[in-house]
């Protein structure tokens, strides 16, 4: 029943596009490592309610943005550098990607070719990239891991697409039976994912959205976000101040945490690490629940799962200490806590290496 009323005023509040600071917590540089929280019972939820509240917020690119699997398959071939011819133009002519052709033979930036050079064109399936579209849902198309088309084009930092890209799609086109884990996995999301195939792509002439201040203010999903330029002076603080329940690395029957564990009583005010961007709010994780993710510049992430509130939206501007989220008992926790990571590009950190002792 308690919790029942407590989930009642989440979803009240949650419909208020505005930040709520919840109740008073220390100082974040201040919070020791492993503060023990108050013993209490964990509270349950009923089968029926819904455990997390967020703001009102459009769909994300993969969903609002669909992508039609519509890829040219292209034999491989030779091409003889005419005069004018660009790589780009060359990729026009050929339907091959530009970027692959420059991996076929070892083109470097600025990518100059020259009359009479004869260029190996490869073969393969092409998608042509459209505005808006994002690399979920071009890796959903077509059935194949996003983490396969990221290896296949050697796509980096900050993994935005542009329009008018050809991607190169790994694998044969027809969905066989043999295929059907691999279709399965292209739909299941995770960290990495959407941290490098959440953007949608930007048109020639696009410039990425600037950062809104306040979650009043909704971005479109298919408004590109860009992280900052460089971590903020500082370093990270806590979230949260509780007892550490689940360290970095493999358990004791093998299993990883990207993160850390921290057990905190239910609807602690969640606080962000650093200054950065919301790159995600949402629960499209069904293990971590309430979601937030924030890229902080440098090539630092910081991730917030079990959140039962979210308070912010995809493209805010967060600074180190604003409350971003309160903790909850959602995903895959049986207990209050808050599921915390940080990571450099798509590597996973131990937070706790890069956390205030005290």
């Amino acid at each position: 029943m308690r919790q029942a009323w407590l989930m009642a005023g989440w979803l009240v509040a949650g419909c208020i596009p505005s930040i709520d600071s919840g109740p008073a917590a220390p100082p974040p540089s201040s919070l020791p490592p492993e503060v023990a929280p108050p013993e209490q019972e964990p509270i349950r939820r009923a089968p029926d309610e819904d455990p997390v509240a967020t703001l009102p917020a459009p769909r994300p690119a993969w969903e609002a943005r669909p992508v039609a699997p519509d890829a040219a398959t292209i034999e491989p071939t030779d091409y003889l550098v005419a005069r004018g011819d660009t790589l780009r133009a060359i990729a026009i002519r050929t339907g091959a990607g530009d970027e692959a052709i420059a991996r076929a033979n070892g083109l470097v930036p600025p990518y100059t070719v020259r009359i009479g050079q004869r260029l190996t064109i490869p073969g393969g399936r092409f998608h042509l990239v459209r505005p808006g579209q994002s690399g979920i849902a071009i890796a959903r198309a077509y059935g194949v891991p996003w983490s396969r088309i990221v290896a296949e084009n050697a796509l980096a930092e900050p993994y935005v697409l542009r329009a008018g890209q050809r991607v190169l799609i790994p694998g044969p086109p027809a969905a066989a039976a043999s295929r059907a884990a691999e279709r399965a996995a292209a739909f299941r999301l995770d960290i990495d994912t959407i941290l490098t195939g959440g953007e949608p792509a930007l048109a020639s002439n696009q410039a990425p959205a600037k950062p809104v201040a306040t979650p009043a203010r909704v971005l479109p999903a298919t408004a590109a976000v860009v992280p900052p330029a460089r971590l903020a002076g500082g370093g990270f603080v806590w979230p949260v101040a509780g007892r550490v329940i689940k360290r970095f690395g493999p358990g004791a029957s093998g299993e990883r945490n990207d993160g850390i564990n921290i057990a905190v009583p239910l609807g602690t005010p969640i606080l962000a690490a650093a200054d950065g961007v919301v790159a995600y709010a949402g629960t499209a994780i069904a293990s971590l629940g309430g979601l937030v993710i924030v890229k902080h510049g440098g090539g630092w992430t910081s991730i917030y799962g079990y959140a039962a509130r979210l308070n912010v939206q995809r493209g805010q501007a967060v600074k180190r200490g604003q409350p971003i989220a309160t903790s909850g008992e959602t995903g895959s926790t049986d207990r209050p806590a808050l599921h915390f990571e940080l990571r450099r590009g798509r590597t996973p950190v131990d937070p706790q290496g890069q956390l205030p002792l005290s």
